[in-house]
């Protein structure tokens, strides 16, 4: 577990799952195999083998590896954060066991001090696992969204028990027009940063914050991006918009 992460709308990340497989366009210059890559060469056993290198890069190679000692980890932080479980993977991977997810699921609920932040792209196997987990009230849930193609996502995401449902429109590839957000409660939207990154244009970013107001979700604009993501920033129109979803108590 990280604590003081760097990623705006977290505090915190928290890895029981490590490794992942390339599944959409918006896997391609994924932070997460960088990183994985790094601890690996730092010795860090559990990211062991996760990632090969392709064109010069690294990439997940389909390894995912469960980490039973993680388990325990969020009870031994006694002080409430906002955690942003399997920074490193996918806790809806077909390779991790529902088995495991539900153990998973019994530690969030066992530590409701915290405010668990689960996001993933794979949303069919997220709808057909929904009913078969206990959804406690400190677990919000997230789908990835990058562009058109994906919309069906959310309809995936509108079907769980979670009590917050968000979209993590980031890396935003292209625009999306005609949200439907009817019960979600909270949207970030941002440009790809780091080597490679692909641009993303202003009125993509506006198209969604106007969307979200007029439905009266919570909109939460992350960055710009590009290689140098502290330089571009993400001030949009004059501001930093930071909303969270209402009646989160966040």
């Amino acid at each position: 577990m990280a604590n003081n992460s760097s990623i705006e709308w977290t505090e915190a990340t928290w890895n029981p799952v490590v490794g992942c497989t390339i599944i959409s366009p918006g896997c391609t210059n994924c932070y997460a195999m960088r990183m994985a890559r790094r601890l690996e060469a730092m010795g860090q056993p559990k990211y062991a083998g996760t990632t090969r290198m392709s064109g010069g890069r690294p990439k997940w190679n389909g390894v995912v590896r469960i980490d039973e000692e993680s388990l325990l980890l969020p009870a031994t932080w006694k002080t409430g954060r906002l955690i942003f479980v399997n920074s490193m993977s996918d806790l809806f991977h077909e390779n991790v066991p529902l088995a495991f997810i539900k153990r998973v699921f019994t530690t969030m609920r066992k530590t409701p001090q915290h405010t668990y932040q689960i996001l993933t792209k794979r949303a069919e196997r997220l709808g057909e696992l929904s009913a078969k987990l206990a959804w406690p009230a400190n677990v919000w849930m997230g789908v990835s969204v990058e562009n058109e193609d994906y919309v069906y996502r959310i309809d995936c995401l509108r079907r769980t028990q979670a009590a917050i449902r968000f979209l993590s429109l980031e890396p935003l590839l292209g625009p999306l027009d005609n949200l439907d957000l009817t019960n979600i409660d909270w949207v970030i939207a941002g440009g790809e940063s780091g080597p490679h990154a692909r641009p993303v244009e202003a009125d993509w970013i506006r198209n969604i914050r106007d969307q979200c107001f007029d439905e009266g979700v919570a909109f939460h604009f992350k960055q710009w991006g590009g290689a140098n993501k502290k330089k571009t920033g993400r001030v949009l129109d004059g501001r930093t918009w930071d909303e969270f979803p209402a009646g989160s108590g966040v």
